[in-house]
């Protein structure tokens, strides 16, 4: 039987934006587990790190400090560096545009009909993300952001730390209150109504056809799960911090202020449960940075042509970066959590989809894991030639997030030579 080409969208326009989640509990069931609480943050310096700076020499346990890492010794028994990683078919010509496969893996960024897949960290919020009030938060100090769905689409990202913290911590009025419980009540009605319809819409249905439309009244089910947890949420209180809220910086040229902010964010995130999963995606502003002895842009300095001028003033821009995650690893293992701290919890991980924003090269990209119950103090070093894919350390991070896989994207395995504690 010929199905008219209006039913037919009516019934299917949903799917295409509905996300696939697996979470099948209520918000307050999932927070009763005995499990060891994992968290993971995902840090992009879209511009790269200068190489020579960032990567020691020598592998191993014994190897010397390079100027950015020996910003973060007294940290050195908490992270890894690990070099000679790449994502498979990414393209040095659309080498900018590899951000956006930088936590989804996808070959072909750039490119006419690229089409982009789950990133790591929504995957992640697949599995564990109905455990906290928010599965997860997307953040961005210029715009753009780091999160795709499943459909491989672009998750908005949070640019205004004044309004991610109002999010987080302050409890909207009664009114409001009531306004989210009539929105979510309303939302389950309309997907009431679609379901109905697919499931009349099924009769008509060839087999495949079928298998397409079960797969969307899959989505519908999820969904409606997402609005029972969020339903559970609106009259939880939230959670409350001793520090000011902060004010956005408008200046765009400001990268590190921002990066505090964010970071600053992220740590009180973390500490209050109220999501297990961030990614930041860090400026790169083209205007000169207040930071003393730099007068030109960042984008220009990291396209340097190995100008010894520019190199001097990316290495002050680049190490101000790096003192932002030093001090944000001091928040994380100086918040007491139990028996243990935040940074034992916590995976931060600091990288790329640039090896050298100067040459456009996506090889050997700078990879820097602290954190999150690993053994570190070493060197990882791979071969950048015959590149181990990026992908393996999102297996590994996944697998500490207690997510039982043995794939992501173009992984061929974990990454060897890293062992959980």
């Amino acid at each position: 039987m010929r199905i008219p080409r209006r039913r037919f969208l009516r019934a299917s326009g949903v799917a295409l934006a509905l996300p696939c989640l697996d979470a099948f509990t209520s918000a307050r069931a999932a927070t009763c587990t005995t499990e060891p609480i994992r968290r993971m943050l995902c840090i992009c310096a879209p511009l790269g790190l200068y190489s020579p700076d960032f990567f020691p020499e020598k592998a191993g346990k014994d190897y010397d400090l390079t100027p950015y890492l020996e910003l973060l010794q007294d940290y050195r028994s908490d992270f890894t560096v690990i070099s000679g990683l790449s994502h498979v078919g990414t393209n040095p010509g659309f080498a900018h545009q590899a951000t956006a496969s930088f936590l989804t893996g996808m070959p072909g960024a750039g490119r006419p009909g690229f089409q982009n897949a789950i990133s790591l960290d929504q995957f992640a919020a697949e599995h564990i993300g109905a455990q906290t009030r928010f599965p997860s938060l997307t953040l961005s100090g210029e715009g753009l952001g780091l999160s795709w769905t499943r459909t491989g689409a672009i998750v908005p990202a949070a640019s205004s730390p004044s309004r991610v913290f109002s999010q987080l911590f302050l409890d909207g009025r009664s009114n409001e209150v009531q306004a989210q419980i009539r929105r979510l009540e309303d939302g389950q009605s309309i997907l009431d109504d679609v379901r109905n319809q697919a499931t009349d819409l099924r009769s008509f249905l060839g087999s495949n056809d079928r298998d397409k439309l079960d797969e969307y009244l899959t989505s519908v089910r999820s969904l409606e799960t997402k609005l029972l947890r969020d339903e559970g949420w609106v009259n939880t209180p939230k959670p409350k911090v001793k520090v000011e809220p902060p004010n956005d910086i408008s200046n765009a040229a400001d990268l590190i202020g921002r990066t505090r902010l964010l970071f600053d964010l992220a740590h009180l995130a973390f500490e209050t449960d109220s999501t297990r999963l961030i990614t930041i995606m860090l400026a790169g502003s083209t205007f000169a940075p207040p930071i003393q002895g730099v007068s030109l842009g960042h984008h220009d300095l990291s396209h340097h042509g190995k100008d010894p001028g520019k190199l001097e003033q990316l290495k002050r821009v680049e190490q101000e970066t790096i003192i932002t995650v030093r001090d944000l690893l001091a928040k994380l293992k100086g918040t007491q959590e139990e028996e243990s701290n935040l940074l034992d919890s916590t995976m931060v991980f600091l990288g790329s989809n640039l090896g050298d924003a100067s040459s456009h090269s996506v090889k050997n990209l700078p990879a820097l894991l602290c954190g999150g119950g690993f053994r570190h103090g070493q060197h990882l070093v791979f071969d950048p030639q015959n590149p181990t894919p990026l992908c393996n350390l999102y297996v590994s991070m996944l697998q500490r997030l207690g997510i039982s896989v043995d794939k992501f994207s173009s992984s061929t395995g974990t990454l060897t030579g890293l062992e959980a504690t």
